[in-house]
């Protein structure tokens, strides 16, 4: 009998992801303040998981019966799933908060408090502070079921108090907010030790003034609640109209949309959740329990208080000398093409790349895909200063990247108010390429410089996000890139063809089916035959049984997959010659980066695209060649290291998800650490050796070498 090739629902397997999150905050070796922040992260995730993926399931479920059957799966089951996974992680996110890192912060002498543990002092204090701050935001609202039902800001907290009306007995429910969006959540507390911090959250400091709310109550209990609201603009997949009006009318729309999720204190009494279920018509798939508190995202903001060894130790940016401190950018790209891996290497060569072609005379063009960019950004700042330079610059703009809408649009308005050649998304697919293409002018003519990457062009997150860029002149991949920039202002893909790189929509999915075909020929004839595969998320069924396939004809295949992999690795007969870890650390791993043995001349590329479905059918993406050896064998190296890390990798395999990989008492490879350090030596090697080829700069290079 046929095997059923398996597969892990995305959403399940996601959760799956969140949890490796979780069990970092919960891991002893991690410095105190960093569990914290894991938890915030774990915290912050869910929410958006809420907003978007369970919005999506509770919106399948009032489609017809007759239409679900062609989701191949009951969106009911799975929710019912996903909130009993999440139910279970939560409690463990509260013991790990209650039991692990408050008792640890208090040994430290950062002391969070509830309101009865506050000495007079700090009581008086925090009665001043409510009168002199927190009074205008509360909105207190007593509820009388569907007549009086308050509108609940998406995402903001809120405690709901059983009241008992003095003068006749009634009891009540109501509502105040908790106003830590204008506020902040943290109030620090007077301390008769300096040495100690006292911190309350701003909660309880509600919940200590309830008395002056309602005057004329007794109260019985409060608990606290948060209600998270669809994110999904629903945006026609037409390819006509006016998209950036609809994406403008649907960002008024979001912050009130349907309730994906209402969270609430589990310690609420069953009455009072069914009280609350009726007057914001909620169902029980609308429902999360959680601890005390909600919005731990927050604790992304958490002052650490000086106590910097509760901290991972910093590891500054390592420069890339050649590229930020010569008296071209350009002439060194000339050089060799040159690789770039933000947040070891600074990201300061990419801004340069920009910032010098601004002031640059001999550029004439600058082109530039945004999909993801900082609110405060030299790269558009530069974009905006050639411009009015009179170069030609060009921006395509995603604006339907989710989340980062509205900041594209306000960051497309002053790049065209100054000049700029803006062209707006395309409906019915996303940009999701990162790249851009420099034109200047020199001797024999135009040249053209080009910088491919797996990351966006976004200075913040370049400091957290481990991604792969590349600098090249390369003809065959600059050429390539012009194609793809003039089908993106034209929207015309006659005669238009790729060669070498591969880009969605047009060649990429028949270029990795050809890379995978040949590993299979090859793995037939007796020939070597390996695929690595890096990316954030796997989940499109066609690829994984291409891969199943594969793995089944003697194609060894290596995973490292940080997010979702519906792939199951491991499996006998089906997927044994298929290993799959995952690697959560104190970067978020985001690089594409795809290798194929090819009978020993190995084949190399880096990506925009992660191997889901929308990457692969409904997405431009770029999959680009490296074509030098130098780099190939670093990037070689930095893949080895993760392929060997026992100490961050998880398991993705069969019966063996998220169990850490390695044994313990070997040698230990944490491989974000050892890729630090193997950067580092490797850019003190390039500055030695610069040093010894041209001795009249030797002096200069060693200042250099010191900087690393």
């Amino acid at each position: 009998m046929k095997q059923v090739a398996p597969y892990i629902q995305r959403d399940i397997s996601w959760l799956d992801f969140n949890y490796r999150v979780l069990q970092e905050a919960k891991d002893p070796n991690v410095p105190l303040m960093e569990r914290l922040k894991f938890l915030a992260i774990y915290s912050s995730n869910l929410d958006e998981f809420f907003r978007v993926r369970v919005a999506h399931n509770r919106n399948l479920l009032r489609i017809g019966k007759k239409t679900r059957k062609t989701l191949g799966f009951e969106p009911a089951d799975l929710l019912k799933t996903l909130l009993k996974k999440v139910n279970e992680q939560q409690l463990e996110f509260s013991d790990i908060f209650f039991e692990q890192i408050i008792p640890k912060l208090h040994k430290a002498g950062i002391h969070i408090i509830r309101r009865q543990e506050m000495t007079e002092v700090q009581r008086l204090f925090v009665e001043d502070y409510f009168f002199d701050h927190l009074l205008p935001y509360v909105q207190p609202v007593i509820l009388i079921k569907s007549k009086v039902r308050p509108f609940l800001n998406n995402g903001s907290l809120y405690l709901t108090l059983d009241l008992v009306d003095k003068k006749t007995a009634d009891q009540v429910t109501a509502i105040v907010k908790v106003p830590s969006d204008q506020l902040g959540r943290f109030i620090e507390l007077p301390s008769e030790h300096v040495q100690d911090k006292y911190i309350i959250m701003m909660d309880d400091v509600v919940r200590h003034s309830i008395p002056w709310i309602f005057p004329g109550y007794d109260i019985i209990q409060t608990y606290s609640i948060k209600l998270t609201r669809d994110a999904e603009l629903y945006i026609d997949d037409e390819y006509s109209g006016d998209l950036l009006n609809k994406i403008q009318n649907s960002l008024r729309k979001r912050a009130v949309g349907p309730a994906s999720r209402l969270v609430y204190d589990r310690a609420m009494p069953e009455e009072t959740l069914q009280y609350l279920m009726r007057v914001f018509e909620l169902t029980e798939f609308d429902l999360l329990p959680e601890g005390r508190y909600h919005n731990n995202s927050d604790f992304l903001g958490f002052s650490d208080y000086g106590r910097k060894h509760l901290k991972e130790n910093p590891l500054p940016a390592i420069p890339i000398v050649e590229l930020e401190e010569s008296p071209s950018i350009f002439e060194v790209i000339k050089e060799r093409d040159h690789l770039i891996h933000p947040p070891y290497h600074s990201y300061e060569a990419v801004i340069r790349f920009f910032e010098e072609a601004a002031e640059d005379p001999h550029v004439s063009h600058i082109k530039i895909v945004q999909y993801r960019v900082a609110s405060r950004s030299r790269i558009m700042e530069a974009l905006i200063k050639a411009a009015k330079r009179g170069k030609q610059v060009t921006a395509f703009i995603e604006i339907k990247a989710r989340f980062d809408e509205e900041a594209n649009i306000n960051w497309g308005a002053k790049l065209q108010k100054a000049g700029v050649k803006v062209i707006y998304s395309m409906p019915g697919i996303k940009v999701h390429a990162k790249m851009a293409t420099i034109i200047r002018q020199e001797d024999n003519g135009y040249e053209m410089y080009s910088y491919f990457s797996t990351g966006n062009f976004h200075e913040k997150t370049a400091n957290v996000y481990s991604d792969i860029g590349m600098f090249t002149m390369d003809s065959r991949l600059t050429q390539e890139s012009i194609r793809l920039f003039n089908y993106l202002e034209t929207k015309d893909r006659s005669g238009i063809t790729f060669e070498y790189i591969g880009i969605g929509l047009f060649n990429l999915n028949s270029l990795l089916d050809s890379l995978i075909d040949k590993e299979i020929k090859n793995a037939k004839e007796g020939l070597p035959a390996r695929i690595i595969l890096k990316m954030n998320s796997l989940q499109d069924p066609v690829m994984i049984k291409r891969l199943y396939v594969a793995g089944q004809a003697g194609v060894k295949i290596d995973l490292i997959v940080r997010g979702i992999c519906s792939l199951v690795a491991g499996v006998p007969g089906i997927s044994e010659n298929i290993r799959s870890i995952s690697i959560v650390d104190r970067y978020l791993e985001h690089a594409r980066i795809f290798v194929f043995e090819n009978n020993g001349d190995s084949q190399y590329y880096i990506s925009s695209a992660d191997w889901m479905y929308r990457n692969l059918y409904k997405r431009v993406e770029i999959v680009v060649p490296i074509f030098q050896e130098n780099i190939k064998q670093h990037i070689k190296a930095l893949l080895n290291l993760q392929l060997n890390d026992n100490v961050k990798a998880r398991s993705l395999n069969y019966e063996e998800v998220n169990q850490y990989v390695g044994d313990k008492t070997q040698f230990l490879t944490r491989s974000q650490m050892e890729t630090y350090l193997y950067i580092k030596r490797k850019e003190s090697e390039v500055l030695f050796q610069k040093a010894s080829e041209e001795e009249d700069t030797g002096v200069g290079t060693e200042k250099q070498i010191e900087k690393i």
